[in-house]
């Protein structure tokens, strides 16, 4: 039977405004017009609109369905902190990361749910592809909010391919900060292999994600973690992806990729040191398509996750992410539309960029070129690979 073109594939995409709803306060640098922005840019661009494309509203994730990753205990904490403004600090919540606000359960858990229905379509086979841009709350773990996480959307949704019988999933993560929580969820799960490539722990929270996290016993090597040196920037970031990624997941062979495609390691993102262009943020997703396509047939879920320069990067690189899922990548020259800039300028007195890319050189050195040592990116590279490739009969300097 002819698999259909990329551009037909059945997709789901999650938008609903009541994810708007998950907002913390004012000066929280998690400001959720990030989502509208985004929204708005998609639709100026018709992404929404394909035959092929399913538009998923959100519910609230059920106490059961949380409980498939978090503790009964934190559940009970989220909701406390909710109805009675309760902090708790063994929970991580009432922080100055995740402060507690009325709407902290509801919006979390409807982020999660629309996660979640993202890979209950991939069970069915009405979708093929799945998206949700306000997911990818990677910092929260089992028990304990962080960074801004509340509840592990991912990790939900990884929980239901694998109890609905997918037998391997790879997760990928190019937040510039550590994918930590959803790793430690599945640290002991020889099931699931955790990949983040972030900015190293020794300048940025969390503050882990070192290459010697490796996979708890029984899983050694299925946590990978590229932990790269402050301004790193697109030909480094994509030369570590490529050195990396593509070898490990062809070795593990999965069945579903889910990815988290946080947008803070640009250039003008406030909180971290990174130094990615939307350029090559849309070249990653390109990348984590085409693994899917020729490991997965095609079979994909993406999330969006961290993003801090909520008016002029984030809206363009989701936006770009949108437009790889439903099969109609933008070019990076496409002018951004001009009622969308006005919509800005004039809610917000924001001027933002007039096309979709950053006009960078996307161009990177190839592992096979070589090996230089006195390279921090490198040498980042090479302590991944000798941690993790001798695990899968990989050869560290050469595969």
């Amino acid at each position: 039977m002819r698999r259909p073109p990329v551009g037909e594939l059945p997709v789901a995409l999650v938008w609903d405004e009541a994810l708007l709803e998950y907002r913390f306060n004012s000066d929280h640098p998690m400001d959720p017009v990030r989502l509208d922005l985004t929204a708005r840019l998609c639709r100026e661009f018709g992404l929404f609109d394909g035959a092929h494309v399913q538009r998923l509203e959100t519910g609230i994730a059920s106490d059961a369905v949380l409980g498939t990753v978090h503790s009964g205990d934190y559940v009970s904490a989220v909701k406390n902190a909710a109805e009675r403004g309760h902090a708790s600090e063994d929970h991580g919540l009432g922080t100055e990361d995740t402060p507690v606000f009325s709407e902290i359960h509801l919006g979390a858990a409807r982020i999660v749910d629309g996660t979640r229905q993202c890979a209950q379509a991939l069970v069915e086979g009405s979708a093929v592809r799945a998206l949700n841009f306000a997911g990818g709350m990677h910092h929260a773990a089992r028990s304990r909010a962080g960074g801004f996480c509340v509840y592990n959307d991912s990790a939900v949704a990884i929980a239901l391919l694998l109890e609905q019988g997918t037998r391997r999933v790879v997760y990928i993560d190019v937040d510039a900060h550590h994918g930590d929580g959803t790793q430690d969820i599945f640290y002991d799960d020889p099931r699931v292999m955790t990949i983040s490539i972030h900015q190293t722990g020794v300048a940025l929270y969390p503050g882990t994600g070192f290459p010697n996290e490796t996979g708890g016993p029984g899983a050694e090597g299925s946590a990978v973690n590229i932990a790269l040196p402050e301004n790193t920037g697109d030909a480094g970031w994509l030369r570590a992806f490529h050195a990396v990624i593509p070898q490990l997941v062809a070795a593990f062979e999965p069945e579903v990729i889910v990815s988290q495609h946080g947008c803070d390691s640009h250039r003008d993102d406030p909180l971290s040191d990174l130094q990615l262009s939307v350029d090559a943020q849309r070249q990653s997703a390109l990348d984590i398509a085409h693994l899917a396509d020729e490991h997965c047939e095609g079979r994909w879920i993406a999330t969006g996750g961290g993003g801090y320069a909520v008016h002029t990067v984030v809206p363009r690189s989701w936006t770009h992410l949108t437009g790889v899922i439903v099969g109609a990548p933008l070019s990076l020259k496409t002018p951004v539309p001009g009622a969308w800039r006005d919509y800005v300028r004039e809610r917000y007195q924001v001027l933002t960029p007039e096309t979709m890319g950053d006009d960078a050189e996307l161009w990177w050195r190839s592992w096979e070129l070589g090996y230089d040592p006195s390279d921090a990116v490198d040498r980042a590279v090479m302590q991944t690979r000798k941690e993790i490739f001798p695990l899968y009969g990989l050869d560290p300097w050469f595969d």
